[in-house]
């Protein structure tokens, strides 16, 4: 995808809301990827097992979780609740 092409979304993202480390650690652009990913359906570093369990969770309706890393590198997630109502941005260590 490039930085010129809008991806197409595939499911609601609710409301966004993040942690105070996250916000700390990463920039608007890094957290901007991922959100943009991530309803994307790109579920970044997964593995196949749990990217076929997001791409059930579009159907099913269940929780979706991915993982990125910023431009520094530091790991991310972002996990879209059941219901839609909430997406939320955190580092592994606030879990």
């Amino acid at each position: 995808m490039s930085a010129n092409t809008l991806p197409i979304a595939r499911f609601r993202l609710g409301r966004i809301v993040s942690t105070p480390n996250a916000l700390s650690q990463l920039t608007q652009e890094d957290i901007l990827m991922g959100i943009r990913r991530h309803q994307a359906g790109d579920w970044g570093d997964l593995d196949a097992r749990d990217k076929a369990a997001n791409d059930r969770a579009l159907v099913e309706r269940t929780r979706i979780f991915s993982v990125y890393r910023s431009a520094a590198g530091v790991k991310f997630w972002l996990i879209t609740e059941a219901g839609r109502e909430t997406t939320t941005v955190l580092l592994p260590e606030d879990y």
